[in-house]
């Protein structure tokens, strides 16, 4: 197997989408809606994070998915993030839509019942929000951001960060899966204390 070890870089081409010609870490959560017909999707989504410090989260999606139209029809999502071991169910969420624009497979996947929305979770997720939509803004390309704010939200006591207790000892208890686009997936179980400047504050 041969390896490269030149630190020389390479000029990529803006004119096409960059976002596979190298990897990065992003979360994998799943996003769960109702359906017209009052059946509920789950759809895995990485293009997601926290939107400043107050409780809001969004995710990149596409108008023609039916997570987009879904929330815009309900206002309102849930996120479930799944926990290494739930990997193949994950992906199962990624099922293409049949002819009678339903994902068969879904209906194997035990969930949860949201507290607040009309929604479900992935059951065994470690951290499950329940988000009201905010705003949509659209026309990144062909992509849009949903912002939801969060309503209602409900952590497992392993994964939740106390006083009392190491956060090198939480990721062991409850290890972090992500996403490594475009195709990989990982597993975080080991951390490090970051070295802030001592007058840093956000």
């Amino acid at each position: 197997m041969s390896s490269i070890t030149s630190d020389r870089l390479i000029s990529l081409d803006i004119t096409q989408p960059l976002w596979d010609r190298f990897f990065m870490v992003a979360p994998l959560v799943i996003v769960g809606t109702k359906e017209a017909d009052g059946n509920y999707d789950l759809a895995p989504k990485h293009m997601a994070m926290p939107f400043g410090w107050d409780n809001y989260f969004g995710f990149i999606c596409t108008p023609s998915h039916g997570t987009y139209q879904n929330i815009v029809r309900e206002k309102a999502f849930s996120v479930s993030f799944p926990q290494p071991n739930q990997i193949l169910l994950t992906s199962l969420t990624a099922t293409v839509r049949c002819e009678n624009n339903q994902k068969p497979l879904l209906s194997i996947l035990s969930t949860l019942a949201t507290t607040q929305i009309d929604s479900v979770y992935l059951e065994d997720s470690y951290l499950y929000l329940e988000c009201e939509l905010d705003r949509i803004i659209d026309e990144f390309g062909d992509n849009s951001l949903i912002v939801g704010k969060i309503i209602a939200a409900q952590v497992k006591e392993t994964a939740l960060r106390r006083s009392d207790r190491d956060d090198q000892d939480i990721l062991l208890d409850i290890p972090l899966l992500v996403y490594l686009p475009p195709g990989r997936y990982s597993i975080i179980d080991h951390s490090f204390s970051f070295p802030f400047h001592a007058k840093f504050h956000r």
